[in-house]
């Protein structure tokens, strides 16, 4: 599990020690103060984790390096320090529950290749690392892997990362009915199941009395909650591993948002520590409501808010929403109410 991450001079990120739930942790803010920012920046360094061979500083230097670049895309590395005048130096530390597992290192304004590596993780991660993006990726199986790897394409490289996990084979065995169980109400929500063919790979949605229906011909928001469900049937979120999510409300109306929160909760109890970046007020209330109810309540929670200042960007972070001070959904929300309400008047 990951606790805590101390970040100084990260991109927009505000300089924090940011703790962590070992079950939900929510991030909200306005566009451009670092929610996404911050979900890459633990995405990137865990995936290295858990995806390395070999732990020595002089290997973790080339990999934390590549991985950053791959997934932010920037020209260099060292465009990934917070923009100011003159150079400055970006500081990371990661600290896990098993110590062994943890790491500090660090690069320069003009790194262009490599960081300093302070200190290197004694054990690998053997819980899988699932970015899911803000759009859905299924369409883009299995052609995309492929074009990927042989083609210079600047496409982040979460991409690449999640078209792999979507095409990995469905789970068999004795925790089968335990996935069966999570998918029951996404396969509800849309209608029939994903199946894939395993000649060509193609993604499909199996709807009873239909048939198959082509992936690019169902809708959008459902082809993000078949991204979900098919990541739980590979086992990638059946339990303790790390599902960071940007945006899952995109393209989903209220009913498909509500579905969605309640996965997010099951996947949270089965162990896997879950980070959401959200512009939505109706998905933190939901999930907020969802961890009251006696199923879920040993799901632990903690909320997140990157609010403006005329010093930057600032961090609010706390075990429940009501702990924030900041909450600009909440507030451009309620400003709307009162607009509507004075149209009328």
């Amino acid at each position: 599990m990951l606790k805590s991450v101390r970040i100084k001079n990260f991109g927009a990120l505000p300089n924090d020690q940011y703790q962590f739930s070992s079950g939900l942790n929510v991030v909200v803010g306005e566009n451009g103060l670092g929610k996404t920012q911050l979900l890459k920046l633990l995405y990137a360094v865990l995936k290295v984790h858990v995806d390395s061979k070999e732990y020595t500083k002089t290997a973790l230097q080339k990999s934390y390096a590549d991985k950053l670049v791959g997934v932010f895309r920037p020209d260099a590395l060292g465009r990934l320090v917070k923009r100011r005048q003159g150079q400055d130096r970006c500081e990371l530390a990661f600290i896990m529950s098993e110590k062994s597992q943890s790491c500090t290192f660090n690069f320069a304004t003009r790194a262009s290749v490599a960081v300093q590596v302070d200190k290197a993780p004694a054990d690998s991660l053997h819980q899988p690392a699932v970015f899911i993006p803000t759009r859905e990726l299924v369409t883009l199986c299995p052609w995309f892997g492929p074009l990927y790897d042989n083609y210079h394409l600047r496409f982040e490289e979460t991409w690449r990362d999640t078209v792999s996990l979507l095409g990995a084979p469905s789970l068999r065995g004795p925790r089968a009915h335990v996935v069966a169980d999570l998918l029951e109400p996404l396969e509800k929500a849309m209608g029939g199941s994903v199946v894939v063919d395993s000649g060509t790979g193609d993604f499909y949605l199996n709807i009873p009395g239909t048939g198959r229906m082509e992936m690019p011909l169902v809708a959008e928001g459902l082809r993000k909650v078949a991204m979900l469900a098919r990541l739980i049937s590979t086992g990638m979120l059946l339990e303790n591993g790390y599902l960071f999510w940007d945006e899952p409300e995109t393209n989903l109306n209220p009913k498909l948002i509500r579905t969605v929160a309640e996965s997010i909760m099951y996947v949270c109890k089965q162990g896997v520590q879950v980070f959401i970046a959200t512009h939505s007020l109706f998905l933190l209330r939901e999930l907020e409501m969802l961890t009251t109810q006696t199923n879920f309540k040993k799901v632990k929670q903690r909320y997140f808010a990157l609010r403006a200042t005329s010093d930057g960007t600032s961090l609010e972070q706390g075990d429940s929403a009501d702990d924030l001070q900041t909450l600009v959904l909440l507030d451009e929300e309620l400003m709307q109410s009162d607009r509507y309400l004075a149209m009328e008047d």
